[in-house]
């Protein structure tokens, strides 16, 4: 019963045809003068026409008049003329193209529906009575899973113990598994469950490798980072591409023109010498020749399977917008610390001034930046222990974040500042000008640090250019990508240091958060359109007023997910150049069907109203358009950019050689 239920359109499609061929044999074959079977066409027309009928009630409820309804009305006439034959044939060929066109879509749905399906339904728990078995839905925060290998996860979370290796390219589309190890503090870890290495994360749906590991769950189910991608992905369907509201709102005037257009053709008897019969049969396969079916089909199908695939590489994209734009964008603004960069800078210089000594410099600076979670502050607290030594933890108080621009407190009952030049309203002296230049001359990010009224040092890091960010950028530039931009909150000279390294056309720096947005502003108004690419945490704002925004290494991370158009679920940013030229060939597809569709529309129109093609042509091309429109849309679920290839390759021959 429930095979009939899911197939039942493609059933009623069948039953049509057969009733149809069963006719039209005993016609052929049947002496003149017999009785015509009648009823089996009256048949044959519940079949083939009661999806249709469905679908026009619905649409007259709401006062619009669609495709279903010209097919029906070109039925109805066709059996009015006495021509039952060709109007079964009509409507078995016209329910036969959607059941099929809906059993080629549901393959695009279903890869979509594979996404729900990665997390198992049990869990297993550590408990103090040992390990219990528990649905998914029962999970909470805290819960300590169990998960042998080769197991899916069914949670997100971090490891608390054993080593692994995990496959996570169902989340994030890495062909290579990634290693995971345990955190060196729970504690820790729960406070920071978003900013966690990717060796201590897990994600729902993910697969364990050969070891057995334990997680702590950090999610209930429906908040876990799958549940988040299934339902966007969901909501992406319904979200309508450009060209869909252009094919739709030609629809719109388009099929009363073609009602009207047909209902005068029905009067051509008046002004040729034909019988009214022979009017009203063109007028009726004019009907048909001229229904925009395929029209309707071509850009949903594109957009479903383009969204469906590019799911399958890791890359969340939130529409038919966003999927449309992105392949037509020649401006493209990055990011730098994180995205074309590590985004893990590395302490290089530390510089004492006024008398201080290394280990007294980084033991000031470590106590205040202990704090503060930005990525230069864990970067003095990881290396700074090389410079600090075994010195007593200060006693610190009062530390008051400055946005962008660094961070005080007091330390030891003084006050201490830490941070860029422009936290310090004071002129500065000119020993730290010329330490700054010259380390700013070298690319690296500078941080000064101030006692009281006297500058205590000056700590330089450097944020290395990530190993594939020139070859990105050189890939995109041969998309025709044609303008590159950095922008950065670090110093110019930092920022055009870095952008010479990776071949941006242009580095700006010395930006504040709210000075991206203007950038962002800057930009489109020089070139109409423009993307930008960030981790989607500091960048949401100036990502909200791009074109398309783009977050890297979106999965785990709430704003990251829900600011993106386009989310890059690792953190990898050669996945960039592979949803530009999903974009794209995305375009390129959606194109050739509405050339095919509304090239069909303008063969067969001036073909069937002079008469070179009855309304049985007419219905064979008409609906092999619809077809053939839809399976050139499905071309894009095994759509592979050469990165993927590469990557694949690469992965290939490592496994091998091992």
């Amino acid at each position: 019963m429930n095979i009939f239920k899911e197939h039942r359109e493609l059933v009623f499609a069948l039953l049509c045809g057969v009733l149809l061929l069963g006719a039209w044999l005993y016609e052929m074959l049947s002496e003149p003068g017999h009785v015509r079977p009648i009823p089996v066409y009256v048949l044959a027309y519940f079949f083939g026409g009661y999806d249709a009928f469905m679908h026009m009630i619905a649409s007259l409820r709401r006062k619009k008049f669609d495709i279903d309804f010209l097919m029906l009305v070109a039925a109805a006439g066709a059996a009015v003329l006495g021509a039952w034959a060709e109007g079964a044939l009509l409507l078995f060929l016209f329910s036969l193209g959607h059941a099929l066109e809906h059993y080629a879509m549901g393959r695009a749905r279903k890869a979509i529906r594979a996404l729900s399906e990665l997390a198992p339904t049990v869990a297993r728990i550590k408990t103090d009575n040992g390990e219990r078995e528990i649905a998914v839905e029962e999970l909470k925060p805290g819960d300590l899973l169990v998960v042998r290998p080769s197991e899916r996860f069914p949670s997100d979370g971090f490891v608390t113990a054993g080593s692994s290796s995990v496959d996570q390219s169902p989340i994030t589309g890495e062909s290579v598994p990634v290693d995971k190890k345990p955190v060196s503090s729970a504690e820790k870890a729960r406070n920071k469950s978003e900013n966690l290495d990717p060796q201590h994360r897990i994600f729902a749906g993910t697969i364990n490798g050969d070891s057995l590991l334990e997680v702590e769950v950090t999610s209930r189910a429906e908040d876990s980072t799958l549940a988040r991608v299934i339902r966007m992905v969901n909501e992406a369907e319904t979200q309508k591409s450009p060209t869909q509201r252009f094919a739709e709102r030609f629809e719109r005037v388009f099929v009363p023109v073609i009602l009207v257009f047909v209902a005068f053709l029905h009067f051509a008897w008046l002004v040729i010498d034909e019988p009214f019969a022979s009017s009203f049969y063109r007028a009726m396969a004019v009907l048909v020749a001229a229904s925009p079916c395929a029209l309707a089909i071509s850009t949903p199908s594109a957009i479903l399977s383009g969204v469906a695939r590019a799911a399958k590489l890791g890359v969340l994209v939130k529409g038919g917008r966003p999927l449309e734009q992105l392949g037509g964008l020649r401006a493209m603004a990055f990011d730098k610390t994180g995205t074309l960069t590590a985004g893990v800078p590395k302490v290089t210089d530390v510089i004492p001034l006024n008398g201080r000594d290394a280990s007294g410099l980084m033991r000031l600076t470590m106590g205040v930046e202990q704090f503060s979670d930005h990525p230069l502050a864990r970067a003095v607290m990881r290396d700074g222990v090389s410079w600090n030594g075994d010195a007593d933890a200060p006693k610190v108080s009062d530390v008051t974040m400055v946005t962008g621009m660094g961070v005080t407190g007091v330390v030891d009952g003084k006050k201490v500042d830490i941070g860029q030049a422009k936290l310090f309203d004071k002129t500065l002296p000119d020993k730290v000008i010329t330490h700054l230049n010259k380390l700013h001359e070298q690319g690296r990010t500078t941080i000064l640090v101030r006692e009281e009224d006297e500058f205590a040092g000056i700590i330089g890091l450097m944020d290395m250019p990530r190993s594939s960010a020139s070859g990105v950028i050189r890939n995109l530039r041969e998309m025709g990508i044609r303008r590159l931009i950095m922008i950065s909150g670090d110093h110019q000279r930092v920022a055009e240091s870095i952008g010479v390294q990776v071949g941006v056309d242009e580095s700006w720096g010395d930006l504040m958060p709210e000075h991206k947005v203007d950038a962002i502003r800057k930009l489109m108004e020089q070139e109409k359109e423009v993307a930008m690419v960030g981790d989607g945490v500091n960048d949401a704002p100036a990502m909200a007023h791009a074109t398309v925004g783009i977050a890297m290494g979106a999965a785990g991370s709430d704003v990251a997910l829900e600011t993106a158009d386009v989310a890059l679920m690792a953190d990898d940013l050669g996945k960039l150049p592979v949803a530009v030229g999903l974009s794209r060939q995305t375009r390129k597809i959606i194109r050739q069907n509405i050339f095919i569709s509304l090239g069909m529309i303008a063969f067969l129109v001036p073909f069937v109203l002079f008469g070179y093609a009855g309304m049985g042509l007419a219905v064979l091309l008409h609906e092999g358009s619809t077809l053939v429109v839809v399976l050139n849309a499905l071309r894009l679920l095994g759509y592979n950019h050469p990165e993927i290839q590469a990557e694949s390759a690469s992965f290939t021959m490592a496994t091998a050689s091992s």
